[in-house]
């Protein structure tokens, strides 16, 4: 007994210590956003991350002859989607929005999730999901507007930032989904592997239609603090993180796990206020509180087979 429970404390840290590592990563974005444009950041990075995912995708192949024509479905979808897609608009959310409403807007992620598995897993949600989902809708309002009308120039930034950080979150949320189908078949490894490898063609497919000035990227290459950004967010954010992170949750509720959560939002604002010096008003905070208030009553919800919140906690190992 005592020793099952020090194991999951141990993974309880081991998720808030990856999610605190998500945290870290706007500073550094939007130094690099400076010299590349948000495709190409994560474009480089896949690049990196595909050193880690080759090897691994070698070594476990026997794994991958026991997906069938839908799994691999999911797996596109992750890795285009939850990879590809939901990273460049993560990323480009800094370049309009300010960034710590960026990092906040991901706490809508699980209601995303909730809805995804109703809608296409067919499980029925409880009456009072639909009055929480309500109350978030105002908190990410709040979040991006504050207590103000969306009708200044810079309110348009902002929303267009916001729309690509909820953006984000919705495919995150739907991959989350549809990695849920793959837990049984595939380790967290091979799952993470996978979702870098099939991430890179399109990427690569989505880099150069855009016709980028490939003399300004190669001299941009050159400078040693953008190789030293871009590796650090390839092995500690994208890489380091995610390993923590599921591995932790193998020892944990996701109930609990989501309140370890909270450290990404919490050192991504701290790490933003000390450096960037971005700070919300009162009406952002507001609204951080109450998505916060949201996803921890949905963790709080009846565990029931019927319930889709048991879909959201054992579909989070194949998650963001």
């Amino acid at each position: 007994m005592q020793q099952s429970k020090q194991s999951s404390n141990r993974s309880i840290w081991l998720i808030a210590l990856g999610a605190a590592m998500w945290g870290l990563d706007g500073v550094f974005i939007v130094s690099l956003l400076q010299h590349v444009s948000s495709s190409q950041i994560v474009w480089l990075e896949h690049l990196l991350l595909f050193l880690f995912a080759a090897p691994v995708l070698i070594w476990k192949r026997q794994e991958l002859k026991q997906l069938n024509g839908g799994d691999w479905l999911a797996v596109l979808f992750i890795g285009w989607g939850g990879s590809a897609l939901a990273s460049i608009l993560f990323t480009a959310g800094f370049t309009y929005g300010n960034p710590n409403v960026v990092l906040l807007l991901q706490k809508v992620q699980p209601i995303f999730v909730i809805l995804l598995a109703s809608w296409m897993l067919k499980e029925r949600m409880r009456k009072d999901f639909y009055a929480l989902f309500v109350v978030a809708l105002i908190g990410a309002y709040l979040l991006t507007f504050g207590l103000h009308l969306p009708t200044s120039e810079v309110s348009l930034a902002q929303l267009l930032g916001s729309l690509c950080a909820i953006g984000a979150a919705a495919l995150w949320g739907g991959s989350t989904v549809m990695g849920k189908r793959l837990i049984g078949k595939l380790s967290f490894t091979t799952l993470t592997a996978l979702r870098f490898a099939v991430a890179l063609p399109l990427l690569t497919v989505i880099v150069l239609v855009q016709q980028p000035n490939w003399a300004d990227l190669g001299q941009s290459l050159h400078l040693a603090p953008v190789w030293a950004n871009l590796l650090y967010q390839t092995l500690v954010p994208s890489l380091l993180s995610l390993l923590l992170y599921y591995r932790g949750l193998n020892g944990v509720r996701a109930s609990h796990a989501t309140i370890a959560e909270l450290a990404f939002p919490a050192t991504g604002l701290l790490v933003n206020w000390l450096i960037l010096h971005q700070t919300i008003d009162l009406g952002q905070w507001l609204g951080f509180a109450i998505v916060w208030l949201v996803v921890l009553q949905l963790s709080r919800l009846p565990n029931d087979p019927k319930s889709a919140v048991k879909t959201s906690e054992r579909a989070n190992l194949a998650g963001l």
